[in-house]
């Protein structure tokens, strides 16, 4: 049996919204999920969130909880025709986290532990709007994959392998309590090395050769997805690796400046799988190979075959 992606959803702040909430944007793509495939909520087992950065910078309860309240996975198992339980965590690696969901789903699901998981991730700025602090580096922007088994073995995710670079950790996120004041739930710091990209290319590069290597990918029939810390990263990957410009995709939101827009962040895997699903996947290429670069600094890669290829 393989893992594969059933379904796959972003959800954007609403004109009308008041605010940003991680909440309503995992729930709004898990819920898009579900209805794309047609499944009921309850058909879900197991959410994972692995969001970052949250709505006035709340950590507890866990946030997973609440997003599976706003799906409306399981809320009451006892009351439900069919009884099922219902399971769900946060995951927090940052940029990573997104695969590193996918690694604890692969074992959920080889095991049998669930049918489905829904891997949902989503971050907002704590005061409710990236667009009014210019010194917030990442978007407002949910996402979620919904993940079940597959009888093609052919098919679906890889191994999901991890790697870590030297240095310092490039980004720094967190409330200065000593600071903050009053305005501390609304506000965070997040610090970048100047060179924090270029860092982030090599170790991109050097998972992504390390990757195809030990797996025997063909790098002219797989298109990478990958992070989006600088706007020009996916072109400068394209280069180091000399692969075709076209075969990187690191996508930026659905309607942003391209060259102005913030990063994605722990959606960015979803978002780069749907642009490259959008733009009509050439049969040249074979398979996808996703890449994660974030603090740390740290990498995780997948290699991913679509059903039917």
């Amino acid at each position: 049996m393989s893992t594969v992606i059933a379904a796959a959803s972003v959800a954007l702040p609403r004109p009308t919204d008041a605010c940003a909430t991680t909440v309503q944007l995992a729930g709004r793509a898990a819920r898009d999920c579900l209805t794309g495939t047609g499944l009921s909520p309850d058909a879900v087992g197991v959410l994972i969130n692995v969001g970052v950065y949250r709505e006035s910078n709340t950590f507890e309860p866990a946030l997973a909880a609440m997003v599976q309240k706003e799906a409306g996975i399981n809320l009451d198992y006892l009351a439900d025709a069919v009884p099922s339980a219902g399971f769900s965590f946060d995951l927090m690696n940052g940029a990573c986290g997104l695969l590193n969901a996918v690694q604890v789903a692969q074992a959920l699901l080889a095991t049998g532990s669930t049918d489905r998981v829904l891997v949902t991730a989503a971050d907002v700025h704590p005061g409710g709007r990236a667009a009014d602090d210019p010194a917030y580096p990442y978007e407002d922007l949910g996402g979620a994959l919904l993940l079940e088994r597959s009888a093609d073995p052919g098919a679906g995710f890889g191994p999901v392998h991890l790697r870590s670079g030297p240095g310092p950790v490039g980004t720094s996120g967190y409330l200065d309590t000593a600071a903050m004041g009053a305005g501390g739930r609304s506000l965070i710091t997040v610090e970048q090395d100047a060179d924090r990209a270029e860092e982030l290319l090599d170790l991109a590069a050097a998972t992504v050769a390390e990757y195809v290597e030990q797996h025997g990918l063909d790098p002219e029939r797989t298109m990478v997805v990958c992070s989006r810390p600088a706007p020009d990263f996916a072109a400068r990957l394209a280069a180091r690796l000399d692969l075709d410009p076209a075969s990187v995709v690191a996508a930026g939101v659905p309607g942003g400046d391209p060259e102005r827009s913030g990063e994605p962040h722990t959606a960015a895997p979803v978002l780069g799988y749907l642009a490259a699903l959008d733009g009509g996947l050439p049969h040249a290429y074979e398979e996808l190979l996703f890449v994660s670069v974030g603090a740390g600094p740290s990498a995780a890669c997948a290699s991913y075959t679509l059903q039917g290829r």
